[in-house]
């Protein structure tokens, strides 16, 4: 075989130092969380880009919420998190209270019951209808909003839900399940809500 002349010998040994030079600068990948603002997440844990709701409040600066439970109704509070308590009437079928509770306004009354439309396939509502379908209800903890959608799937499911603001938090009190289960239950559903009570710890 014939030997290559020394100029193209050259020029190779060159071309190839310059790409080993290139790759030698590459910027290193960044942290992909090193410039996300505060409790932010990313991946399969990501937050909830509405950001409806904030964190639940700190278990020791939380007042500890209490009511009258039905007759034949039974309950299990939570140790901690958002959930403070699940509660089952005595009806039969698909049918559960729970009580949940949020610092602040949680997002607001109109964002919170968009939120629960939503979950039970309803079009959410302007400000105007939200203040005609609520109803107010009297508590020693205080005034009680309190409202009543049924989904309009082929199984109708129920929700009524209330909603509390006292101690500085917003207490969310929500029966849902069939509709049936549910219009059974709604009665001693709405004297647990006007036995709603704030105490300390």
């Amino acid at each position: 075989m014939a030997r290559k002349p020394l100029w193209i010998v050259a020029v190779v040994v060159v071309a190839a130092c310059g790409r080993d030079e290139v790759a030698h600068y590459r910027v290193p990948k960044s942290d992909p969380g090193a410039n996300a603002a505060p409790g932010a997440t990313t991946g399969m844990g990501a937050a909830d880009p509405a950001g409806a709701l904030p964190p639940p409040p700190d278990a020791s600066t939380t007042g500890t919420l209490k009511w009258a439970l039905p007759k034949g109704w039974t309950e299990t509070r939570s140790a901690g998190g958002m959930r403070y308590a699940t509660i089952k009437p005595s009806a039969p079928g698909k049918l559960e209270v729970s009580v949940t509770v949020f610092p602040g306004a949680a997002g607001g009354e109109l964002a919170n019951v968009n939120r629960w439309r939503n979950q039970i396939g309803l079009a959410p509502v302007e400000e105007a209808a939200l203040v005609k379908d609520r109803k107010t209800l009297k508590a020693p903890a205080g005034s009680v909003a309190l409202f009543d959608y049924t989904g309009e799937g082929k199984e109708k499911t129920r929700m009524v839900a209330a909603i509390l603001l006292a101690g500085g938090n917003s207490w969310f009190v929500k029966m849902v399940g069939d509709a049936g289960p549910v219009a059974a239950s709604r009665a001693d559903f709405v004297r647990l809500l006007e036995s709603l009570r704030l105490a300390d710890r």
